[in-house]
Protein backbone atom coordinates (compact mmCIF):
# COMPACT_ATOMS: atom_id res chain seq x y z
CA UNK A 1 0.00 0.00 0.00
CA UNK A 2 1.64 3.26 -0.73
CA UNK A 3 2.57 5.42 2.25
CA UNK A 4 1.77 9.29 2.19
CA UNK A 5 5.12 11.41 2.64
CA UNK A 6 5.34 12.94 5.77
CA UNK A 7 2.30 11.41 7.48
CA UNK A 8 3.62 10.29 10.78
CA UNK A 9 5.00 14.03 11.60
CA UNK A 10 1.75 15.23 9.96
CA UNK A 11 -0.11 12.93 12.19
CA UNK A 12 2.08 13.35 15.47
CA UNK A 13 1.25 17.39 14.82
CA UNK A 14 -2.19 17.00 14.56
CA UNK A 15 -2.12 15.17 18.29
CA UNK A 16 0.33 17.51 19.39
CA UNK A 17 -0.91 20.89 18.37
CA UNK A 18 -4.42 20.35 16.69
CA UNK A 19 -5.57 18.48 19.63
CA UNK A 20 -8.08 16.67 17.16
CA UNK A 21 -10.35 13.82 18.83
CA UNK A 22 -9.14 10.70 18.06
CA UNK A 23 -11.84 10.06 15.76
CA UNK A 24 -11.55 12.56 13.68
CA UNK A 25 -7.42 11.91 13.59
CA UNK A 26 -8.12 8.01 12.16
CA UNK A 27 -10.45 9.94 9.39
CA UNK A 28 -8.04 12.16 8.01
CA UNK A 29 -5.31 9.22 7.98
CA UNK A 30 -7.87 6.97 6.66
CA UNK A 31 -8.34 10.02 3.72
CA UNK A 32 -4.46 10.34 3.19
CA UNK A 33 -3.76 6.94 2.64
CA UNK A 34 -6.26 6.90 -0.03
CA UNK A 35 -5.00 10.15 -1.78
CA UNK A 36 -1.53 8.18 -1.42
CA UNK A 37 -3.10 5.62 -3.54
CA UNK A 38 -4.12 8.06 -6.02
CA UNK A 39 -0.82 9.81 -6.24
CA UNK A 40 1.42 6.71 -6.37
CA UNK A 41 -0.99 5.89 -9.31
CA UNK A 42 -0.17 9.27 -11.58
CA UNK A 43 2.92 8.99 -10.32
CA UNK A 44 2.90 12.03 -7.63
CA UNK A 45 3.84 10.41 -4.20
CA UNK A 46 6.93 13.02 -5.01
CA UNK A 47 4.74 16.10 -3.26
CA UNK A 48 5.97 18.68 -5.39
CA UNK A 49 4.44 17.03 -8.73
CA UNK A 50 1.11 17.54 -7.06
CA UNK A 51 -0.90 19.97 -8.94
CA UNK A 52 -4.44 21.67 -8.21
CA UNK A 53 -5.22 19.77 -10.91
CA UNK A 54 -4.76 17.11 -10.04
CA UNK A 55 -6.05 17.34 -6.71
CA UNK A 56 -9.46 18.79 -8.51
CA UNK A 57 -9.18 15.00 -10.59
CA UNK A 58 -8.98 13.55 -7.33
CA UNK A 59 -11.95 14.65 -5.76
CA UNK A 60 -14.30 14.19 -8.85
CA UNK A 61 -13.09 10.39 -8.42
CA UNK A 62 -14.29 10.67 -5.11
CA UNK A 63 -17.54 11.82 -5.93
CA UNK A 64 -18.29 9.82 -8.67
CA UNK A 65 -17.74 6.46 -6.39
CA UNK A 66 -20.44 7.56 -4.51
CA UNK A 67 -19.13 9.57 -1.45
CA UNK A 68 -21.52 11.89 0.28
CA UNK A 69 -20.71 15.63 -0.06
CA UNK A 70 -20.27 16.00 3.49
CA UNK A 71 -17.45 13.07 3.11
CA UNK A 72 -15.99 14.66 0.16
CA UNK A 73 -15.59 18.00 2.25
CA UNK A 74 -13.72 16.49 5.19
CA UNK A 75 -11.35 14.59 2.14
CA UNK A 76 -11.03 18.09 1.07
CA UNK A 77 -10.20 19.50 4.74
CA UNK A 78 -7.77 16.81 5.70
CA UNK A 79 -5.98 17.82 2.08
CA UNK A 80 -5.81 21.33 2.52
CA UNK A 81 -4.30 20.85 6.84
CA UNK A 82 -1.56 18.21 5.25
CA UNK A 83 -0.60 20.60 2.56
CA UNK A 84 -0.71 23.26 4.63
CA UNK A 85 1.58 21.59 6.94
CA UNK A 86 3.86 20.39 4.57
CA UNK A 87 3.95 23.39 3.40
CA UNK A 88 4.87 24.98 6.72
CA UNK A 89 7.35 22.58 7.41
CA UNK A 90 9.26 23.23 3.79
CA UNK A 91 8.71 20.01 2.87
CA UNK A 92 7.08 21.31 -0.49
CA UNK A 93 7.43 24.92 -1.91
CA UNK A 94 3.90 25.19 -2.74
CA UNK A 95 0.93 25.14 -1.15
CA UNK A 96 -1.44 22.80 -4.20
CA UNK A 97 -4.41 23.25 -2.17
CA UNK A 98 -4.86 27.07 -1.89
CA UNK A 99 -7.01 27.21 -4.79
CA UNK A 100 -9.00 24.09 -4.62
CA UNK A 101 -12.70 23.80 -4.44
CA UNK A 102 -15.16 21.66 -3.02
CA UNK A 103 -18.02 19.22 -4.05
CA UNK A 104 -20.60 22.29 -4.51
CA UNK A 105 -18.78 24.27 -6.75
CA UNK A 106 -17.26 21.52 -8.98
CA UNK A 107 -21.40 20.24 -9.54
CA UNK A 108 -22.31 23.54 -10.31
CA UNK A 109 -19.89 23.49 -13.68
CA UNK A 110 -19.72 19.92 -14.63
CA UNK A 111 -16.70 19.28 -17.29
CA UNK A 112 -18.37 18.37 -20.91
CA UNK A 113 -16.38 16.27 -23.80
CA UNK A 114 -17.71 17.46 -27.23
CA UNK A 115 -19.30 15.59 -29.82
CA UNK A 116 -15.57 15.49 -31.58
CA UNK A 117 -13.74 14.75 -28.31
CA UNK A 118 -15.96 11.70 -27.54
CA UNK A 119 -15.24 10.32 -30.93
CA UNK A 120 -11.67 10.67 -30.88
CA UNK A 121 -11.62 8.41 -27.93
CA UNK A 122 -13.48 6.10 -29.27
CA UNK A 123 -11.10 6.80 -32.40
CA UNK A 124 -8.02 6.01 -29.82
CA UNK A 125 -9.52 2.42 -29.20
CA UNK A 126 -7.08 -0.10 -30.84
CA UNK A 127 -9.86 -2.84 -32.03
CA UNK A 128 -7.13 -5.49 -32.48
CA UNK A 129 -5.85 -5.53 -28.94
CA UNK A 130 -6.53 -7.38 -26.06
CA UNK A 131 -10.14 -6.43 -24.58
CA UNK A 132 -10.20 -3.41 -27.27
CA UNK A 133 -13.86 -4.28 -28.12
CA UNK A 134 -14.69 -4.39 -24.47
CA UNK A 135 -13.01 -0.89 -24.05
CA UNK A 136 -15.34 -0.09 -27.24
CA UNK A 137 -18.47 -1.28 -25.77
CA UNK A 138 -17.75 0.55 -22.08
CA UNK A 139 -17.34 3.88 -23.65
CA UNK A 140 -20.20 3.25 -26.15
CA UNK A 141 -22.35 2.62 -23.32
CA UNK A 142 -21.47 5.59 -20.51
CA UNK A 143 -21.80 8.15 -23.69
CA UNK A 144 -25.19 5.75 -24.73
CA UNK A 145 -27.24 5.29 -21.39
CA UNK A 146 -25.13 8.38 -19.20
CA UNK A 147 -25.26 5.89 -16.26
CA UNK A 148 -23.21 6.71 -13.19
CA UNK A 149 -19.57 4.94 -12.90
CA UNK A 150 -21.48 2.48 -10.01
CA UNK A 151 -24.31 1.67 -12.19
CA UNK A 152 -21.73 0.59 -14.87
CA UNK A 153 -19.49 -1.47 -12.30
CA UNK A 154 -23.47 -3.57 -11.09
CA UNK A 155 -24.40 -3.94 -14.66
CA UNK A 156 -25.62 -7.29 -15.67
CA UNK A 157 -26.44 -9.03 -19.05
CA UNK A 158 -29.84 -9.68 -17.76
CA UNK A 159 -30.65 -5.77 -17.66
CA UNK A 160 -29.87 -5.59 -21.13
CA UNK A 161 -33.33 -5.36 -23.20
CA UNK A 162 -31.72 -6.22 -26.68
CA UNK A 163 -34.65 -6.71 -28.77
CA UNK A 164 -36.48 -3.47 -27.31
CA UNK A 165 -33.36 -1.07 -27.55
CA UNK A 166 -33.50 -0.43 -23.86
CA UNK A 167 -31.40 -0.99 -20.61
CA UNK A 168 -32.48 -1.55 -17.19
CA UNK A 169 -30.47 0.58 -14.63
CA UNK A 170 -30.58 0.20 -10.99
CA UNK A 171 -29.68 3.77 -9.62
CA UNK A 172 -29.32 4.98 -5.98
CA UNK A 173 -31.73 3.45 -3.33
CA UNK A 174 -31.72 0.73 -5.65
CA UNK A 175 -34.67 2.59 -7.88
CA UNK A 176 -34.98 0.92 -11.26
CA UNK A 177 -35.18 3.36 -14.91
CA UNK A 178 -35.22 2.10 -17.95
CA UNK A 179 -32.93 3.66 -20.68
CA UNK A 180 -32.63 3.91 -24.20
CA UNK A 181 -29.21 2.78 -25.53
CA UNK A 182 -29.10 2.83 -28.85
CA UNK A 183 -27.70 0.99 -32.11
CA UNK A 184 -24.01 1.82 -31.79
CA UNK A 185 -24.09 0.72 -28.48
CA UNK A 186 -25.74 -2.58 -28.95
CA UNK A 187 -23.40 -3.51 -31.50
CA UNK A 188 -20.05 -3.27 -29.50
CA UNK A 189 -21.92 -5.24 -26.66
CA UNK A 190 -22.65 -7.61 -28.72
CA UNK A 191 -19.25 -8.03 -30.36
CA UNK A 192 -17.90 -7.62 -26.94
CA UNK A 193 -20.04 -10.63 -25.82
CA UNK A 194 -19.29 -12.81 -29.23
CA UNK A 195 -15.74 -12.87 -29.44
CA UNK A 196 -14.12 -11.36 -26.03
CA UNK A 197 -16.12 -11.75 -22.94
CA UNK A 198 -15.83 -15.39 -22.97
CA UNK A 199 -12.13 -15.09 -22.97
CA UNK A 200 -12.32 -13.11 -19.49
CA UNK A 201 -14.73 -14.88 -18.15
CA UNK A 202 -14.43 -17.46 -14.75
CA UNK A 203 -16.22 -19.60 -12.89
CA UNK A 204 -17.48 -16.94 -10.55
CA UNK A 205 -17.66 -14.17 -12.88
CA UNK A 206 -21.13 -14.45 -12.56
CA UNK A 207 -23.80 -12.49 -15.49
CA UNK A 208 -21.51 -9.45 -14.29
CA UNK A 209 -21.38 -7.45 -18.30
CA UNK A 210 -17.70 -5.52 -18.02
CA UNK A 211 -15.22 -7.36 -16.43
CA UNK A 212 -12.05 -7.03 -15.74
CA UNK A 213 -8.75 -9.17 -16.54
CA UNK A 214 -9.13 -10.86 -13.23
CA UNK A 215 -12.58 -11.80 -14.53
CA UNK A 216 -14.22 -9.73 -12.00
CA UNK A 217 -16.89 -6.41 -12.39
CA UNK A 218 -14.74 -3.33 -13.01
CA UNK A 219 -14.04 -1.44 -9.96
CA UNK A 220 -14.73 2.68 -10.13
CA UNK A 221 -11.52 2.89 -10.36
CA UNK A 222 -10.78 0.68 -12.92
CA UNK A 223 -13.42 2.78 -15.38
CA UNK A 224 -11.90 5.74 -14.03
CA UNK A 225 -8.12 4.47 -15.19
CA UNK A 226 -9.47 2.88 -18.53
CA UNK A 227 -11.53 6.48 -19.50
CA UNK A 228 -8.40 8.17 -18.74
CA UNK A 229 -6.08 6.10 -21.09
CA UNK A 230 -8.15 6.48 -23.92
CA UNK A 231 -8.71 10.24 -23.54
CA UNK A 232 -4.70 10.49 -23.57
CA UNK A 233 -4.51 8.89 -26.78
CA UNK A 234 -7.36 11.01 -28.13
CA UNK A 235 -5.45 14.10 -27.42
CA UNK A 236 -7.65 15.21 -24.62
CA UNK A 237 -6.19 17.36 -22.10
CA UNK A 238 -8.95 18.39 -19.76
CA UNK A 239 -9.59 16.16 -17.07
CA UNK A 240 -12.14 13.36 -17.14
CA UNK A 241 -13.66 10.93 -15.24
CA UNK A 242 -16.92 8.53 -15.93
CA UNK A 243 -18.96 11.42 -14.86
CA UNK A 244 -17.87 14.04 -17.37
CA UNK A 245 -19.51 11.14 -19.84
CA UNK A 246 -23.26 11.25 -17.58
CA UNK A 247 -22.62 14.92 -18.28
CA UNK A 248 -21.73 15.44 -21.91
CA UNK A 249 -25.01 12.78 -22.11
CA UNK A 250 -27.30 15.33 -20.91
CA UNK A 251 -26.10 17.89 -22.29
CA UNK A 252 -25.68 17.03 -25.53
CA UNK A 253 -29.22 15.88 -25.65
CA UNK A 254 -30.17 19.24 -24.37
CA UNK A 255 -28.44 20.86 -27.18
CA UNK A 256 -29.79 18.84 -29.49
CA UNK A 257 -33.93 20.02 -28.31
CA UNK A 258 -34.51 17.32 -26.07
CA UNK A 259 -37.01 17.93 -23.40
CA UNK A 260 -35.48 18.19 -19.71
CA UNK A 261 -37.84 16.53 -17.77
CA UNK A 262 -37.37 13.29 -20.59
CA UNK A 263 -33.77 14.00 -19.73
CA UNK A 264 -34.50 14.07 -16.05
CA UNK A 265 -36.23 10.70 -16.17
CA UNK A 266 -33.04 8.88 -18.13
CA UNK A 267 -30.43 10.56 -15.39
CA UNK A 268 -32.73 9.07 -12.92
CA UNK A 269 -33.16 12.54 -11.08
CA UNK A 270 -35.54 12.53 -8.39
CA UNK A 271 -35.33 16.34 -8.24
CA UNK A 272 -35.20 18.20 -11.52
CA UNK A 273 -33.01 21.14 -10.01
CA UNK A 274 -30.23 18.55 -9.96
CA UNK A 275 -30.83 18.16 -14.25
CA UNK A 276 -30.90 21.98 -14.47
CA UNK A 277 -27.42 21.77 -14.10
CA UNK A 278 -27.20 20.91 -17.95
CA UNK A 279 -29.43 23.34 -18.89
CA UNK A 280 -26.52 25.71 -17.42
CA UNK A 281 -23.80 24.38 -19.60
CA UNK A 282 -26.32 24.65 -22.66
CA UNK A 283 -26.62 28.30 -21.81
CA UNK A 284 -23.22 28.93 -21.76
CA UNK A 285 -22.79 26.93 -25.55
CA UNK A 286 -25.01 29.02 -26.74
CA UNK A 287 -22.91 32.50 -25.94
CA UNK A 288 -20.23 31.06 -26.78
CA UNK A 289 -21.94 30.49 -30.08
CA UNK A 290 -23.10 34.52 -30.20
CA UNK A 291 -19.85 35.68 -29.22
CA UNK A 292 -18.07 33.61 -32.04
CA UNK A 293 -20.42 34.17 -34.88
CA UNK A 294 -22.37 37.25 -34.47
CA UNK A 295 -20.71 40.67 -36.64
CA UNK A 296 -21.24 42.74 -33.19
CA UNK A 297 -19.11 40.58 -30.77
CA UNK A 298 -16.29 40.04 -32.78
CA UNK A 299 -13.81 42.78 -32.26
Amino acid sequence: MAEMPFLESYMAYLQLEKTLSANTAVSYRFDLQRLAGFLKQNDALDLQKVTPALLSSYIMVLYDIGLAAASIQRNISSMKSFFAFAASEGDIKEDPTELLEGPKTLRSLPSVLSIEEIDAMINAVDLHKKNGIRDRAVIETLYATGMRVSELCSFTMEQLLENDGLVRVLGKGSKERIVPIGESALYWIAQYLDKERFLIAKPDSGSAMFLNFRGNSFSRMGIWKLLRRYALLGGIEKEISPHTFRHSFATHLLEGGADIRTVQEMLGHSNIVTTEIYTHVDREYLKEVHRVFHPRCKR
